[in-house]
């Protein structure tokens, strides 16, 4: 049968799914569930190991850990969004796909090691290792909730839309209830099992991703005689564009400067997503230096390919069903993934392929949980360890797992409503917003706190709290909020700033602002500080004398 014609016949049928397909991806469901919460209960900590419930006893293999750190670092947002961008856009999102790997390994060989030995349990810990005081651990948690809140947003409100378009579930009432469960899950698995049970999860989740990806992704190559030349040359006429499919521009043509908005668009990937918190924090689950290196080189395999996997399924989508098609089902994109897995069984799917599009669903549903899960374990860890047991210093270790656990409720129950009114506006601002905050006041904060001698109080301070302020001032901006039929609000228009995301002013301004800051600072407090960052420089930079159990 020739491509032109596989194409006619799967796109008429591969936007619905039989019954079969969403009654067995129901089940497991259900079972996933079930499962994953008693792997919680069974491997939770007791009431007063904070230890267990922060780091998980460092217990985990570095394979273990490094395929927890991929799970945390490949979200829904990926899976979903990335494979989005690559169906639509074609080069762009291969790109973008290349900066999510790219942005681990600036992790894995920057800031890893000097994490894992100045941190403790949260990237307060690290912060205050130079300079101690409230002050600072307090902003480092609320900087964590800001570049946070977006992300889980983002999750749980696609929650809704997701799994009404694989159960074939319609109404507005059903898609809440689905987001108030999801919820509901997402805060147990982080205040039942702690670091220990979310990377359980998050193991258990990458190993489907990568397992049914892989196994669709050689369906789909299959389709075309094992060439991806073929796939591609199929996937630009799918486009609807031809060649320009296969170039770059295509993504930000509607902007005034598409060159600069697409390489700040990496740039704010690249940094933003290495320093997210939930990502940092896996740093303190190694034992040792050499197994974060470890830890990290199985991250970076694991995500290196996942990233052929969508960028096969994702041309094979448009090379398939076709753009149009796609965009139809989701102007976003977010259900590419989907129907490029149901598109790669072709009209007439059997027992065994139905099987293998219920593991993918489960493996999507399962990273919406897991996702979400640490990013709710990272932000009740820093309101719990940074704020509530830090203003005294005999607060005991059980009363600081309740203060967490109570932590966890207090994050996820204001999420859970904000991500119901939300789901209906297109959500690629908040992700936007979560790596432009990771990149310009984050990956500054970190980089100069482990690095730069002279970095004061005042500096780290200003970092945070202006690189933040920044891009919440900026972001309003841009047409992702208003200004285009694909924005939030597109009923309005308020788009002010010319570029899509906010790195390219932002990234050089936390920056600046942290050197600002320190310039302010005056002579004596830099020397201080300088005196300071000697006495624990081969600490931070070589784990020279670290402290048992840090």
């Amino acid at each position: 049968m020739s491509t032109h014609r596989l194409a006619t016949r799967t796109a008429a049928s591969v936007t619905e799914f039989s019954g079969d397909a969403q009654t067995m991806s129901l089940v497991a469901f259900t079972a996933v569930a079930t499962i994953t919460l008693l792997l919680c209960v069974m491997t939770g900590p007791d009431r007063d190991d904070l230890g267990e419930f922060y780091t998980g006893y460092r217990s985990l293999s570095p394979l273990r850990n490094g395929l927890a750190i991929a799970g945390d670092y490949i979200s829904a947002a990926t899976v979903l969004g990335t494979t989005g961008v690559i169906a639509l856009c074609g080069y762009d999102g291969v790109v973008l796909a290349l900066s999510t790997a790219l942005s681990l390994m600036l992790l894995m060989f920057l800031l890893a090691e000097p994490l894992r030995n100045a941190g403790r349990f949260t990237m307060g810990d690290a912060l205050a290792r130079r300079m101690p005081g409230r002050a600072v651990r307090v902003t480092a948690c609320a900087v964590t909730l800001a570049a946070l809140l977006p992300m889980m947003l983002v999750q749980l409100a696609g929650t809704g839309q997701l799994l009404a378009f694989m159960l074939g579930f319609s109404g507005d009432a059903v898609k809440t209830a689905c987001i108030v469960c999801m919820g509901g899950l997402m805060i147990s698995y982080a205040a039942i099992g702690g670091m220990k049970g979310t990377a359980l999860i998050q193991i258990l989740k990458i190993v489907m991703l990568l397992g049914s990806g892989i196994a669709v992704a050689l369906l789909l190559l299959s389709r075309f005689d094992w060439n991806p030349g073929t796939l591609f040359d199929a996937a630009a006429r799918g486009s609807g564009v031809g060649d320009t499919f296969l170039r770059s521009g295509l993504e930000f043509a509607g902007g005034p400067y598409p060159r600069v908005d697409m390489i700040t668009a990496q740039l704010s990937v690249v940094i933003g997503g290495a320093c997210l918190p939930h990502i940092t924090m896996r740093m303190y689950t190694a034992t040792t230096a050499r197994q974060v290196r470890r830890s990290l080189s199985w991250a970076v395999s694991g995500v290196a390919l996942f990233v052929l996997v969508i960028t096969v399924v994702g041309f094979g989508a448009t090379a398939l069903i076709g753009r149009a098609v796609i965009a139809q089902a989701d102007p976003q994109g977010n259900t590419a993934y989907l129907l490029g897995s149901r598109a790669a069984f072709g009209a007439d799917v059997s027992t065994a392929e139905t099987l293998l599009f219920t593991t993918v669903t489960t493996a999507i549903f399962l990273t919406v949980l897991a996702s979400v899960a640490g990013m709710i374990l990272a932000c009740a860890n820093s309101l719990a360890h940074d704020v509530f047991a830090a203003q005294t210093r005999d607060t005991s270790p059980r009363r600081e797992m309740l203060l967490a656990r109570l932590s966890a409720l207090g994050v996820g129950i204001p999420t859970i409503l904000l991500a119901t009114q939300v789901q209906h506006r297109s959500l690629q601002p908040l992700v936007t917003l979560s790596f432009c905050i990771g990149a310009s006041a984050l990956a500054p904060a970190l980089v100069y706190s482990l690095f730069w001698r002279r970095y004061t109080r005042t500096g780290l301070l200003c970092t945070l709290i202006g690189g933040t302020l920044a891009v919440l001032i900026l972001m309003p901006g841009t047409n992702l909020v208003s200004g285009s039929p694909a924005s939030a609000f597109p009923e309005a228009d308020f788009n002010w700033f010319p570029f899509t995301t906010t790195g390219l002013v932002t990234v050089p301004l936390g920056f600046a602002l942290g050197w600002l800051g320190t310039l302010v600072s005056g002579r004596r407090d830099a020397e201080e500080q300088r005196r300071r960052y000697e006495s624990v420089e081969g600490w931070i930079l070589a784990g020279a004398a670290v402290r048992k159990g840090n």
